[in-house]
């Protein structure tokens, strides 16, 4: 039986998407069959960084309103053999989604799959709230920036005491995914440190994304960045994935090097 993982947050434009793509990627790298959803009806995007957008021809609501059956929807990923995508419909709007539609597609696909990753969209509207509502586990996203915790800390909220797994009297599984985390801007106070976030939100950490410049290139070519082998965001991510498995690897918090440090004191007094 598959197990469902919904990545969220409550902030738009934390990395929600760029991380459901890495992880479902990394797990499909892993030998797990997998399929990832999107759940962002009206404003798609994981058929983009995906690199699937022009074989999308059913989606997730035509599958919910029954227009079309599940295996048509699915698009398969031509690099690994393990990873389908489920995309959503972008000229539709988020009532489309209902709560028997969602479960019967999900339990659909826990017969056939090893996980299954729900890219929530922001906020707490009824995407996300369906997105969340069946998981058995959740990545919140967060950026180190208050604004961003604050929204993060709102949903692991919902995730506490409004998912089917609270209703039902079982703690949802939860952690925390730190993306776009710029060492020089905690350095100058811009940002807040890891240990700052992680005392706020009080869950587990999985992992540290670094601001990287390879994100934004990957996503631009269609491909997720857990691929990029060159990448530090990628090989960020692929150690998330090992921890999410249950590998013991550490987390390793960025640090700047000691130059950049004495530049910016030379520079602060030129």
């Amino acid at each position: 039986m598959a197990k469902v993982i919904v990545v969220t947050s409550g902030k738009g434009g934390v990395g929600k998407t760029t991380s459901a793509a890495a992880l479902s990627a990394g797990l499909a790298l892993r030998g797990f069959k997998t399929a990832v959803i999107d759940f962002d009806v009206g404003l798609r995007n994981l058929d983009l960084i995906m690199g699937c957008e022009r074989r999308v021809v059913y989606d997730f609501i035509n599958v919910i309103n029954g227009d079309a059956k599940l295996h048509q929807a699915l698009i398969k990923d031509k690099r690994l053999e393990n990873l389908f995508v489920l995309p959503t419909s972008q000229t539709r709007d988020k009532d489309a989604l209902t709560q028997d539609g969602v479960e019967r597609v999900i339990g659909e696909l826990r017969e056939e799959f090893d996980y299954i990753i729900c890219d929530s969209p922001a906020g707490i509207e009824r995407g996300a709230f369906l997105a969340m509502y069946f998981a058995d586990e959740a990545i919140v996203v967060s950026n180190p920036e208050v604004s961003s915790v604050r929204d993060a800390d709102r949903m692991i909220g919902l995730l506490t005491s409004k998912s089917r797994r609270a209703e039902q009297g079982e703690p949802i599984i939860q952690n925390l995914l730190l993306t776009r985390y710029d060492v020089e801007r905690v350095e100058k106070g811009e940002m807040l440190k890891v240990e700052d976030v992680q005392d706020i939100l009080a869950v587990p950490l999985l992992g540290i994304i670094p601001e990287c410049p390879s994100v934004l290139q990957a996503s631009n070519v269609g491909t997720p960045v857990i691929l990029d082998e060159k990448s530090l965001a990628g090989r960020a991510y692929a150690e998330a994935v090992g921890r999410l498995l249950g590998d013991d690897v550490p987390v390793t918090v960025p640090r700047g090097s000691k130059r950049g440090l004495i530049d910016r004191l030379l520079r602060r007094t030129a």
